[in-house]
């Protein structure tokens, strides 16, 4: 099967992705959780721009070898605290362009991928539900499983993990569904 019969299930199935990420997050407001305020913000604020990190993501304590986890300093450092992670964006108003830009790319890149698979394990006619099964399944592996090892790995509470798989499963549904009924018959 040509790539180029799945080019318009990719493409469909990323605007509706887009589209309703744009009405989770802003309409819905069950994201707001997702960030909190920091306590003494204009403080730490002013620690910060003080310090003048470049963007980029630091980390405090910073360890950069295991080894040294055993040394009484570093681990006095760890247990007196904060162990913080922090990401230092460019100045100004987030580029909110930018930023939708490249998450409607990243949707495409997902979708491709979808069809890239579903490509490569269905013929032309195959049964719609697995159509749907397959192509949902890689775009949940997209959408959603990062978040798992932000909470594993970077300290992102659980709550926005979980929202995180629910909006994930909603972006594989649109997409398994566009990709069932967009699929090339035989």
């Amino acid at each position: 099967m040509p790539f180029g019969s799945l080019w318009l299930p990719v493409i469909v199935s990323a605007v509706a992705v887009f589209v309703a990420s744009s009405i989770l997050h802003m309409a819905l407001k069950y994201h707001k959780a997702d960030y909190r305020p920091c306590p003494e913000e204009d403080a730490v604020r002013a620690a910060i721009a003080k310090a003048n990190p470049a963007p980029g993501l630091y980390a405090t304590p910073y360890c950069p070898d295991m080894k040294q986890m055993k040394e009484p300093a570093i681990r006095e450092r760890f247990d007196k605290g904060p162990v913080a992670l922090l990401t230092v964006f460019p100045r100004g108003l987030p580029n909110m362009p930018k930023h939708l830009t490249l998450w409607f790319a990243f949707s495409v890149l997902v979708s491709f991928v979808a069809a890239y698979v579903a490509r490569h394990t269905l013929v032309p006619g195959a049964d719609g539900l697995l159509v749907m099964r397959i192509t949902g399944t890689v775009a949940f592996t997209g959408y959603a499983l990062s978040d798992v090892s932000a909470s594993i790995w970077k300290g992102q509470p659980w709550s926005n993990t979980m929202r995180a798989l629910i909006d994930g499963g909603i972006y594989a549904l649109l997409t398994g569904v566009i990709f069932r009924l967009l699929w090339p018959a035989a």
